[in-house]
């Protein structure tokens, strides 16, 4: 009887522990996510400037956009070493050339898993981290309704063009002026999808009737599917890479020579990289780092090869891209300023548009957070104590 009990209390306790790691394990895989915040009431005001400054200054004014067009070349599956190791010393040498002396931000973006398109379409937009429940839908994607770049764009009356993977028309339905869509589903297929893409650039680069051109090409992330990051389709198509590279950066520098015109940004990304077996999805470095160029004559040129690029989130796009356009970020982005963007523009300048993220992650945290202290906060702490730059040389600053 007693071996009978003893037995019986040994089970339930196996049958406990077991709930409680599938409990603990679900928990982690399914995280619970940060508030999604609607659009409406988006965070489209710009916040009043930090308190006293004893500077009078143009701050309540809108901020104006950075540059006059984007053009995003995302190259799906494209891992950071194809572009900063041996391969892109071989097969393109021009994006190379760009980053040793161009005039050019390099990076490695750190996405997080689950590494397929469609939530790293979403993480590159919102600046949010999807979570695994996203993967579910990549085949088919819903309408993206929380608040992005896109939308935001949208709204503002920029007129937006899109050519390539055709989970972007299924996320932002009616928001592209025009478009041309391209299937992942053949994954046999690594040439005439991204034909179908390039065959509109010569056409589109042309015009003028278009703020934001996104092009999404897919042969890479099919030939790794196919054969792996080693095969010897890899390094034809990375030149073919290069080579579209190439003649964006032409085109835009040619329009950047005119006077009185502001310059154009040129982002060359991957939403994610590949595993050694050319598949996707998962957290391995090779398929959650991916590079990221920033391209602008606005930028200092790079002097001589560089060290290895700073690592960053793929969430920082969506912000740096928002002040890039002249647009508010997304209400739930948790992503950074990357600042180098910006050096070009004045101190006074630079502290607005840090100022602006700081206060979009404040009221993200406040919508989130109950815990946390309303009123002063550490973002009020920070410009109260002039922490920033106001004490370094507020005669300076008031010249900018």
């Amino acid at each position: 009887m007693r071996i009978r009990m003893r037995s019986g209390v040994f089970a339930s306790s196996c049958l406990l522990v077991q709930a409680l790691g599938v409990g603990l394990f679900i928990r982690g895989f399914f995280p619970v996510p940060v508030k999604s915040l609607p659009r409406s009431g988006a965070f489209n005001r710009l916040p009043p400037e930090p308190p006293d400054t004893e500077l009078t200054s143009n701050w309540t004014q809108e901020i104006p956009p950075l540059f006059k067009k984007v053009v995003i070349v995302l190259i799906d599956a494209l891992r950071d070493d194809f572009v900063f190791g041996s391969k892109g010393l071989q097969f393109m040498p021009y994006t190379t050339q760009l980053v040793e002396k161009g005039t050019i931000h390099a990076f490695i973006a750190e996405a997080k898993a689950p590494t397929v398109t469609m939530p790293r379409i979403k993480a590159l937009t919102t600046g949010s981290i999807p979570g695994f429940i996203d993967i579910v839908m990549n085949l088919n994607s819903p309408a993206l309704l929380e608040d992005n770049l896109i939308w935001q764009a949208k709204t503002a009356g920029k007129r937006i063009i899109f050519y390539g993977d055709d989970t972007w028309i299924r996320l932002f339905p009616q928001h592209f002026v025009e478009y041309d869509g391209t299937t992942s589903f053949f994954v046999s297929d690594y040439t005439e999808v991204d034909n179908n893409v390039t065959r509109h650039l010569n056409n589109v680069l042309k015009r003028d009737d278009w703020d934001l051109l996104i092009l999404h090409y897919l042969g890479l992330d099919h030939i790794g599917h196919l054969s792996g990051p080693n095969s010897p389709l890899v390094g034809p198509k990375l030149s073919e890479m290069d080579n579209i590279i190439k003649k964006i950066h032409n085109s835009l520098l040619s329009k950047d020579w005119e006077k009185g015109t502001l310059p154009s940004l040129l982002v060359v990304c991957g939403d994610h990289g590949m595993s050694e077996t050319g598949s996707h999805g998962g957290s391995s470095e090779g398929e959650i780092r991916t590079p990221l160029l920033l391209v602008s004559s606005a930028f200092q040129r790079t002097v001589g090869p560089p060290g290895r690029p700073e690592l960053i989130q793929q969430t920082d796009i969506a912000v740096t891209l928002a002040l890039g356009l002249g647009l508010s970020i997304s209400r739930n982005s948790v992503g950074k300023l990357l600042f180098p963007v910006i050096q070009w523009k004045t101190l006074r300048e630079q502290l607005r548009f840090l100022h602006w993220n700081c206060m979009q992650l404040s009221k993200l945290l406040q919508e989130n957070v109950p815990a946390f202290e309303k009123g002063k906060s550490w973002i009020g702490n920070v410009f109260e104590g002039r922490k920033i730059s106001w004490e370094l040389d507020p005669v300076l600053l008031a010249e900018q």
